[in-house]
C-alpha cells in the first residue's frame, strides 16, 4: 500500500515522500537540494503580497480573455484583412502556443524562479498584443497570435504556481478560488467584450486594451515580488533539446486534433501523416528526456501516484468542460429559441456557483481529505451531465440553467481540492513542473474534447438529417430562420449525445481517483 494511503492530509510528511528512495524525517536534505524559500526568509508583508495577488489576477484575466475575445470580432477582422479560409487559426494558433509551452515554462520557473519567467512571459504577451494590433494580413495576425500564446503559456502556469508559493496550505483555497473566478468571468465575458470593442472602437482595440492592463500587472510584479536567493551547488542546465522536442511534438499533435474533421477528414492522408509524425516525435521526446540531466518533463511527474492521478483527472475535466462551454450556447439558441445574450447567460450561471463551491471546499477536504472531496464533486458532476439528455423538449431556459448552476458547484468541489492538494505534495523546486503538468493535461483534454465532441455532434446530425450536415452549417441556417422543426430536434439529439460523452469523461475521472490516487495525499511540511 502507498505510504500516502495511511496518512492524513494534515499530517506532516517528509519532503521526499513520493521519491523512489525517501529521506527519513530525521535526516537532513541532501546538499544538492535547494532550500525552499520559506525556510530562508519570512513571508512577504501582507501589503506586498496583496499587490502581487492583484498582479496575478490581472495576468490571469488577460490570459483568459484572449482565449475567447476574438470570436465575436471575426466578421470585422475578415472584412478588413481577408483570409476567411484560415481564420480558425486565430484561435488554434493561440491555443497551440499556450499548451505546448506550459511544461517548458514550468521547468524554467523551478530552475530560475517565478519572477523572471513571469516577467518574460508578460513582455512576450504584450509584444504579441501590440503586433496583433498592427497586423496587415490574416497570415501576419495568425503569426502574432502565436507570439501572444507563447507569452500566455507563461502567464497561466506561473500565476498558478506563484499562488501556491505565496499562501500556506490553509489559505490556498482563497487565492485559488479568486483566480478561478477571474478565469471563469473573463473567459465568459470575452466574446461580449470583443464584440463591443469591434463594433464601437475597431477590432484592433481587442489587442491594444491588453497593453495598459498588462503594464500595470508587470509593474506590480517588478516592484512588489521579491523572491529570496536559493543556494545552488552547480550551474543550472537547460534542456533546450527537450524543450524543442516537446514543442514540436505538442504542436504537431494539437494541430492534428484541431484541424481533424475541419480542414480535412479524420482518415485522410494529412490527418494520418500528422498523427504518425506526432507519435514519432513523442518517442523522440521520451528518448531525450531520459538522458537529460534536467529534463523539461521529468519522469517523476508520472511515477508518483498523486501527480499522475491528478493529471489524468483534470485532463478528463478539460474534456468534459467542452460540452457546456461550446455546445450549450448553440442548444440555447437553436432549441430553446433564446437570443445570443440570453443564451450566454444560460452558460454563465456556472461561474456563480463554481468559485463559491471552490472556496467552501476547504471545509470538506480538511475533514475527509482531498481525494474524497474531489470524488464527491466529480460523482455529482457525472449525474448532472447524464441528466441533461432527459430535459424535456424543447423545455424552458431555467431547466438547463439549474443544471449548469449545480454543475459549477460540483466542479468547484472537484477541481480546487486537486490543485491545492497536488501543489502541497511537492517542494518549491518541483512546484512549477507539477503545476504546469496539471494545466497541460487540462488544456490537452479541452483540445481533445473539442475535436471528439465536434465529430460526435456532426455524426448525430448527419444520421438524423440523412446527409452530410454539420453543426456550423445548420446553426447558420437557423439564424436565417429557414430550418424546419426536424433540424431543431436533430440539434437537441446531437447536444444530448455530447453531454452523454461528457458524463462518460466525468465517470472516468471518478474511477481514476478511486483506483489510482492515494486515499490521503502526502502533504509536505510547511515552515
Amino acid at each position: 500500500m502507498d505510504q500516502g494511503d495511511r496518512d492524513s492530509d494534515t499530517e506532516i510528511r517528509p519532503e521526499a515522500a513520493e521519491q523512489p528512495t525517501p529521506t527519513p524525517p530525521d535526516r537532513p536534505a541532501p546538499p544538492d537540494r535547494p532550500t525552499p524559500p520559506d525556510q530562508l526568509t519570512p513571508a512577504p508583508p501582507d501589503r506586498r503580497r496583496k499587490a502581487v495577488v492583484a498582479a496575478l489576477m490581472l495576468a490571469m484575466a488577460l490570459a483568459a480573455l484572449d482565449s475567447t475575445i476574438v470570436s465575436t470580432a471575426v466578421p470585422q477582422i475578415v472584412g478588413d484583412l481577408g483570409g476567411f479560409s484560415v481564420f480558425s487559426w486565430l484561435f488554434s494558433g493561440y491555443l497551440l502556443a499556450v499548451t505546448v509551452t506550459l511544461p517548458v515554462y514550468g521547468k524554467l520557473s523551478d530552475t530560475f524562479g517565478r519572477k523572471p519567467v513571469l516577467i518574460t512571459g508578460a513582455v512576450v504577451f504584450l509584444a504579441g498584443s501590440l503586433l496583433c494590433s498592427v497586423a496587415w494580413s490574416m497570415g501576419a495576425l495568425i503569426a502574432f497570435r502565436v507570439v501572444q500564446g507563447l507569452g500566455g503559456g507563461a502567464l497561466q502556469g506561473t500565476v498558478q504556481t506563484l499562488a501556491a508559493d505565496l499562501y500556506p496550505l490553509k489559505e490556498r483555497p482563497k487565492i485559488q478560488s479568486k483566480l478561478s473566478t477571474v478565469w471563469a468571468v473573463s473567459a465568459v465575458a470575452g466574446p461580449g467584450v470583443g464584440g463591443l470593442l469591434a463594433a464601437y472602437a475597431g477590432w484592433r482595440w481587442i489587442f491594444l486594451v491588453n497593453l495598459p492592463v498588462g503594464a500595470v500587472a508587470l509593474w506590480l510584479i517588478v516592484r512588489h515580488l521579491h523572491e529570496p536567493q536559493r543556494t545552488r551547488t552547480s550551474r543550472p542546465r537547460i534542456d533546450w533539446a527537450g524543450a524543442l522536442a516537446v514543442f514540436a511534438c505538442g504542436g504537431v499533435l494539437i494541430t492534428a486534433l484541431v484541424q481533424g474533421g475541419v480542414a480535412w477528414d479524420w482518415l485522410s492522408a494529412p490527418s494520418m501523416a500528422l498523427f504518425a509524425t506526432g507519435l514519432g516525435l513523442a518517442g523522440v521526446v521520451v528518448a531525450i528526456e531520459r538522458r537529460a540531466a534536467e529534463p523539461i518533463i521529468p519522469g517523476w511527474v508520472w511515477r508518483r501516484r498523486t501527480i499522475a492521478a491528478v493529471n489524468l483527472a483534470l485532463g478528463a475535466l478539460g474534456l468534459l468542460m467542452v460540452a457546456p462551454s461550446v455546445f450549450l450556447p448553440t442548444y440555447a439558441q437553436s432549441v430553446l429559441g433564446l437570443a445570443p445574450v440570453a443564451a450566454g447567460f444560460v452558460l454563465s450561471v456556472w461561474t456563480l456557483s463554481w468559485p463559491v463551491s471552490a472556496a467552501l471546499s476547504q471545509h470538506v477536504y480538511r475533514r475527509i481529505g482531498f481525494r474524497n472531496t474531489a470524488m464527491i464533486g466529480i460523482g455529482a458532476a457525472t449525474l448532472i451531465l447524464f441528466a441533461f439528455p432527459f430535459l424535456p423538449y424543447p423545455g424552458a431556459a431555467w431547466q438547463p440553467m439549474v443544471l449548469m448552476l449545480l454543475l459549477g458547484a460540483a466542479l468547484g468541489l472537484f477541481q480546487l481540492p486537486l490543485i491545492v492538494g497536488v501543489q502541497s505534495t511537492v517542494g518549491w523546486e518541483e512546484r512549477g513542473v507539477t503545476t504546469a503538468s496539471v494545466l497541460f493535461c487540462r488544456q490537452t483534454g479541452q483540445t481533445i474534447g473539442a475535436s471528439v465532441f465536434g465529430a460526435v455532434a456532426n455524426g448525430v446530425l448527419a444520421s438524423r438529417l440523412g446527409g452530410a450536415s454539420d453543426l456550423d452549417s445548420v446553426t447558420r441556417g437557423l439564424d436565417a430562420g429557414a430550418v424546419p422543426e426536424a433540424t431543431r430536434r436533430a440539434i437537441a439529439d446531437a447536444v444530448h449525445a455530447v453531454y452523454l460523452g461528457a458524463g462518460v469523461a466525468a465517470a472516468v475521472a471518478f474511477l481514476v481517483l478511486l483506483f489510482l490516487a492515494p486515499r490521503r495525499f502526502p502533504v509536505l511540511k510547511e515552515q
